[in-house]
């Protein structure tokens, strides 16, 4: 081998630079570990929001302390952590999320909120047709307006011909032209809200966050990894931060009309069925009397009227008009805005709207805990002074500054510097105010209501402050971040999260790191078992491959996921593929009595394994780039470690093995590649593999055809990426009837959730699509607590604080959730299809090019549909009864991806044989050349395989549950692959060639 000191030193370098990387993540570690001790030393009460806190505390304060000093550099912790390898959410928790700004709202904005009829209709249907509809909003309204518009342009003064657009849109343009103006608009839309979200998620604080566009669709994904605490991160993320100052009216003037409607009420509510009366709970109404200063009236116990849901404020003057619970705003809400109700209004209260407190408390619960379920707690509710035109006195980006400080009484607070304009009409508006006596103003954020105080005196200077009798610290932090980044030009709803705790992510590196070892060892101790001392330099060489990929995902700042471990693994049997074709070829030369170095390097040479090797890691490659391109998430990262496993594992397998193969033989060293176990194995065999065609294509054709007839009838189960809805991982603390949990949540959800066992029988998987269609994270929350109602009698003392997704469980929760919208859902079904035809395309075009003959093609497209049909099959037959996940989504279809690589590296080691027999054996007949090519690579194809599979079942045992039925995909895959190489693959080729020769 020419160049050996070159590739040795690059080696050496390659090898020391990813050591160096990889230190980095061992220090950062080290940090971490201690702030989780300190964080336990100094909580004693299990709370996990204060061990949360105090892990950060421990970070903050050793965040510019030296760690390390190499002499040539110094490191802080930030440093290191900055350089540390990225974990994923399955490794790490935390939030992925996938949020939809409003190209609706922009377009409204720009219309100056138009009132056409035409425009509005043609709004409206699109929001509809995008439920069911890959195309962007823009298209689909475009579409829409010009079948409905007549003669009516998109240039209209009464649409976009106004007076802000006038410089951009000219009077009576044709609409084709008017629609790339829009298209500008919201590109540069999107393009405000994507800084404002990155602005915001950088203040955040977690090391590594992740915020990119998804082309021009509108969406922007942001991954938080390590993040726990959930519903800060949600509303930090979806706050439009539109901020407004409204005149309140205070309980006195609106309680006559809410007595009224009370009245109304009865008659409004009696029809709806007992089943959906939420009863007051007895404490709890007593709270909320003494709270009050009311007297329950008995008959409002067993009628249903608005007072069953909101009991007003009666004792003292106030800018609360009532509380509710948090369960009940929603009713409250739908009686508020019927068109019975609001026809009692008397006219100085025509244009009220009601707004709810931003934050919830328990009157049970001593002041700054969270010992109560969120069905305990009361929110308040406030009657604002609107108009006509829904215009607050005071609204806007007026903000300059915003910080969080501390009141007189030592509580947080937020400090606003308003711009000279705002402070004049701010000061003229608080004067008005509190020249009228009693009068209070309310502070309102993305129609919350902060704070409502009464207005004493006029406050001039343009500096004010939102402050709340409970406000946190961090929520404190988090108004004034949102403020200072700037309102959102339009609203950004939540169109796809998964969420993963980090007692989860700590389960998943563990029973990473268990079946990783354990794949690692069976496959060392097996390459030593059949090749002896040659095994022994093909397992320095796989370590070495090992740290190369490391390090280069730590020197990129790679995020390592779930299906990365696993694309690694993977990579691993593939390494041992390559080691395994170069040793089975030098076996073959030793056998014709040739020298152990002619041997070496006819195994080595183009000629020899290094023309099969390449060809089957190109196929592979071509793979790993048709996941990485239509791919998400941990799918990418899956593709991404395949791709770099291929590349690392060529070069280990290739060079280093021979650099230590070399050194051998020039120390004169006695090289077998074979054991006194395994001498004699797989040699001098000649199978007639084609005689056996007719009987395989038999048995794979009924194979096939009964998993037709179940897909077909029994179908698959689809996992909520590619249908919609939301699925949740929940733990308990004993043992778990599945279907007695379904008949509970029935009530709550109308319709019996989907739930089944996931790993443990301790913890179940909850899928609904109950309510998926509702927009807005109210609903998110409703839904989760609806869940947390049925499942109340199943968890003992857990509080609905300690229940939802986020920071460590130490009892029964929710591990991790998974919500995605049908828009969406419908886009990444089709990516997904993409994927899978994109890449059959590519290989079938690629085994062309190379082969030169399509029957080649033929052949191995054939074989991967075949080996794709049988994995289908067997996941209809099988999901209703695996104790694991065996749903139909992305990392399912990576899982075929993955086969049809495997499958395809298979095939193009046997055409390639059957290629050089052809031209070496022309005096052959062409089935016995197939055979004989058959027969000389089934050492390789059975020790290939076998290794491949015992690295799988290793994960599929020993791995996490969140990848049982990824794994399980591969399993049957790697199996049925291997069959198919020999049986369908090569037989197909054979008779397509025949076919070929006759036609010619």
């Amino acid at each position: 081998m020419q160049n050996k000191g070159l590739i040795k030193v690059f080696a050496i370098l390659f090898g020391l630079v990813s050591l160096y990387q990889l230190s980095f993540t061992f220090l950062a570690t080290n940090v971490e570990d201690d702030a989780k001790a300190y964080a336990e030393r100094k909580v004693t009460d299990n709370d996990a929001r204060k061990k949360a806190d105090s892990e950060k505390k421990y970070l903050d304060s050793v965040a510019n302390k030296e760690i390390i000093d190499i002499g040539i550099a110094k490191y802080t912790y930030n440093d290191v952590r900055d350089k540390e390898m990225n974990l994923g959410l399955d490794l790490k928790g935390g939030v992925n999320a996938i949020l939809q700004v409003s190209v609706k709202e922009v377009l409204k904005n720009l219309s100056n909120d138009s009132k056409n009829e035409a425009f509005n209709k043609a709004l409206d249907t699109a929001d509809e047709n995008q439920k069911n509809s890959n195309s962007n909003y823009l298209d689909l309204f475009f579409k829409e307006f010009e079948s409905i518009a007549g003669d009516t342009k998109l240039s209209d003064p009464s649409i976009f011909g106004t007076k802000s657009l006038s410089d951009k849109i000219s009077f009576n343009e044709a609409n084709i032209s008017v629609k790339e103006t829009l298209q500008k608009e919201i590109n540069s839309s999107i393009g405000t809200a994507f800084e404002v979200l990155r602005s915001r998620i950088d203040k955040f604080g977690v090391a590594s966050p992740d915020i990119q566009r998804i082309g021009n669709s509108g969406r922007i994904q942001i991954e938080l990894p390590g993040a726990k605490d959930i519903e800060r991160v949600t509303t930090l993320i979806t706050s439009k931060a539109e901020l407004q100052f409204w005149e309140v009216y205070s309980n006195a003037e609106v309680l006559q009309y809410l007595s009224i409607a009370n009245s109304k009420s009865i008659a409004l509510l009696k029809d709806i069925s007992k089943k959906e009366v939420v009863q007051e709970d007895e404490v709890i109404k007593d709270d909320i009397d003494d709270l009050l200063g009311a007297t329950a009236d008995s008959t409002q116990v067993d009628q249903k009227m608005l007072f069953s849901y909101l009991s007003p404020m009666q004792s003292q003057l106030s800018s609360t008009i009532g509380y509710a619970k948090v369960t009940d705003t929603a009713t409250v809400n739908n009686l508020l805005k019927r068109k019975e109700i609001r026809s009692l209004l008397p006219s100085e209260l025509r244009y009220v709207k009601f707004l709810w407190d931003y934050k919830s408390f328990n009157p049970q619960s001593p002041a700054g805990t969270n010992d109560a379920s969120q069905s305990d707690e009361l929110v308040a509710l406030y009657a604002i002074k609107s108009n006509r035109n829904d215009v607050a006195p005071l609204e806007g980006d007026v903000i300059l500054d915003a910080s969080q400080v501390f009141s007189q009484l030592n509580k947080p607070e937020v400090s606003m510097t308003m711009n000279s304009g705002a402070s004049k009409d701010w000061a003229k508006l608080t004067s008005d105010l509190a020249a009228q006596k009693n009068k209070f103003i309310a502070v309102v954020l993305d129609d919350n209501v902060y704070t409502a105080p009464t207005v004493n005196n006029a406050i001039t200077g343009g500096t004010t402050s939102i402050s709340g009798g409970s406000m946190t610290i961090t929520e404190a932090k988090d108004i004034a971040t949102v403020l200072k980044a700037g309102k959102l030009p339009a609203a950004a709803r939540i169109i796809q999260i998964e969420v993963v705790g980090p007692s989860l992510g700590q389960e998943s590196i563990d029973a990473s790191i268990q079946s990783f070892g354990l794949a690692i060892i069976l496959v060392l101790l097996w390459m030593i078992l059949y090749y002896g001392k040659a095994g022994l330099y093909a397992d320095i060489a796989l370590a070495v491959n090992i740290l190369f990929i490391f390090g280069i995902l730590a020197s990129f700042s790679a995020v390592l996921t779930l299906p990365g471990i696993a694309g690694i693994i993977l990579t691993i049997g593939m390494s041992v593929d390559a080691n395994v074709i170069i040793f089975e070829r030098i076996k073959e030369s030793l056998f014709k009595k040739k020298g152990l170095k002619q041997s070496v390097e006819e195994g080595f040479s183009v000629k020899g394994a290094l023309s099969a090797i390449i060809d089957a890691n190109i196929t592979t490659l071509l793979t790993g780039i048709i996941l990485y391109v239509f791919g998400s998430g941990p799918i990418k990262g899956f593709a991404l470690t395949l791709m770099i496993g291929i590349a690392t594992s060529l070069f280990t397998a290739v060079f280093i093995t021979r650099l230590l193969i070399d050194d051998a033989i020039n120390k004169n060293a006695k090289l077998t590649f074979n054991t006194s176990v395994s001498k004699g194995w797989f040699q001098n065999i000649n199978v007639e593999f084609l005689k056996s065609r007719k009987i395989a294509y038999i048995i794979s054709g009924a194979v096939i055809i009964g998993g037709i007839i179940s897909i077909f009838s029994i179908g698959l189960k689809q996992g909520v990426d590619f249908k919609g809805g939301r699925s949740f991982v929940i733990r308990f603390d004993q043992d778990m009837n599945a279907t007695q949990v379904a008949e509970s949540l029935k009530d709550a959800f109308i319709t019996a959730p989907e739930v089944k066992t996931y790993g443990t029988q301790k913890q179940l998987k909850i899928t609904t699509v109950y309510r998926i269609d509702d927009e807005g994270q109210q609903v998110d929350e409703e839904v989760q607590n609806a869940l947390f109602t049925g499942l109340k009698p199943y968890l003992g003392n857990t509080t609905y604080q300690d229940f939802k997704p986020g920071f460590e469980k130490e009892g029964a929760g929710v591990m991790s959730y998974i919500k995605v919208e049908p828009t969406i859902a419908d886009d990444i079904k089709t990516s997904a299809l993409y994927a899978v035809f994109g890449s059959l395309f590519i290989v079938f075009l690629y085994i062309l090019l190379r082969f030169r003959k399509i029957s080649f093609s033929i052949g191995a497209v054939i074989a991967v549909f075949h080996d794709v049909l049988i994995v289908l099959s067997v996941f209809s037959i099988c999901y209703s009864f695996m104790p694991f996940d065996m749903e139909i989504g992305q990392s399912f279809i990576a899982a075929i991806l993955t086969v049809v690589g495997y499958s395809l590296n298979d095939t193009v080691v046997i055409f390639d044989r059957i290629r050089e027999f052809t031209e070496t054996h022309k005096t052959w007949k062409y089935s016995e050349v197939v055979d004989r090519a058959l027969s000389s690579t089934l050492g390789r194809t059975i020790n290939t395989s076998l290794t491949t599979l015992l690295v799988m079942l290793a994960i599929f045992t020993f791995g996490g549950d969140s990848i049982k039925g990824f794994m399980f995909a591969l399993i049957i895959g790697v199996a049925v692959g291997t069959y198919s190489s020999l049986f369908v693959a090569t037989p197909i080729m054979f008779d397509t060639s025949k076919k070929e020769e006759k036609n010619k």
